[in-house]
């Protein structure tokens, strides 16, 4: 079956990766966003902040993939930044309950982008599975206050998806480009103690199971959008090193270099999580990608 579907956050790593292999399959997609971009793909307009939105946007779509949100990373988290990336995704979300809920429409579908964070970092021993509760700490709380909001849109008898994504490996950005640039030079390193797990996807398995949510209506609710294996970041750093054919010597990056060059944000970095695929597994989701360093063959070596 065709879908027409309209995604929220094209322009990020994930959606722009989404929406060519959306395409691949056959798929009708159009973009809405902050702004009108020109191309092959129709785009729409929506602004988040006045509460605006293009009706046209809509017209025809039975599909709605919630990508929206400012970028956690690439700017030092001030008060001002967080409140930014809550508020993105937050009133966002609203904004689309709202459209959803005063005009007509013919959507079935929504799946909306959350994130590991949710369960905010764990014990070596702990794995995290869709069970598990909220987690303490400022990703956690973005993410259930996220949650929050977009469980909301289930209530207008439209079935709802929610994809946590883990680590997303991707050549195009992201954690995998920025640990690849400093081993590339001969200077790369852990961070923190290196034995902090991470539970990592490839950006491919990612966005195939972004469509497989879309595709197969018997999903619904929440889904880890994590790889069989999860990895320390010792082991991961060594793997790109061994990939990239490149020596590591270099000590891990003590704790406090890591907080004073991102301040708060260091926690990503320095905690870790196990987190489980068993549910998506069940699901039918099928791997292309589990083992870490085929993985990274096929996105660093060229």
């Amino acid at each position: 079956m065709i879908h027409k579907i309209l995604i929220t956050g094209a322009s990020g790593l994930v959606g722009s990766r989404l929406t060519e292999m959306l395409l691949e399959k056959g798929h009708l997609v159009s973009h809405l966003g902050r702004q009108k971009k020109t191309g092959n793909i129709p785009s729409f307009v929506w602004d988040v902040e006045n509460k605006s939105v293009d009706l046209q946007a809509f017209e025809g779509v039975d599909t709605i993939i919630h990508l929206a949100g400012a970028d956690i990373a690439d700017q030092r988290w001030t008060a001002q930044r967080k409140k930014e990336i809550l508020e993105s995704r937050t009133h966002s979300t609203k904004l689309l309950f709202d459209t959803l809920k005063d005009h007509p429409h013919t959507v079935k579908t929504l799946v909306g982008a959350s994130a590991i964070g949710y369960y905010g970092f764990g014990l070596d021993e702990e794995v995290f599975t869709e069970e598990s509760k909220a987690g303490i700490g400022f990703l956690a709380e973005v993410t259930r206050q996220w949650e929050e909001q977009v469980d909301r849109i289930d209530k207008l008898g439209i079935r709802l998806v929610k994809v946590r994504i883990g680590i997303v490996l991707s050549e195009k950005g992201g954690a995998l480009a920025e640990m690849a640039k400093p081993i590339r030079f001969g200077v790369g390193a852990p961070l923190g103690s290196g034995k902090q797990f991470l539970s990592w996807i490839h950006i491919d398995d990612l966005c195939a199971m972004f469509i497989q949510a879309v595709e197969d209506q018997s999903w619904h609710g929440a889904y880890n959008a994590v790889g069989i294996n999860w990895v320390t970041n010792a082991e991961l750093t060594k793997a790109i090193a061994h990939v990239l054919k490149k020596p590591l010597w270099l000590p891990p990056i003590p704790d406090f270099i890591m907080k004073l060059i991102l301040g708060e944000m260091a926690g990503m970095v320095l905690n870790g999580s196990k987190v489980s695929s068993a549910k998506i597994q069940k699901a039918g989701f099928q791997f292309k990608y589990t083992d870490l360093k085929e993985a990274l063959k096929n996105l660093l070596v060229r």
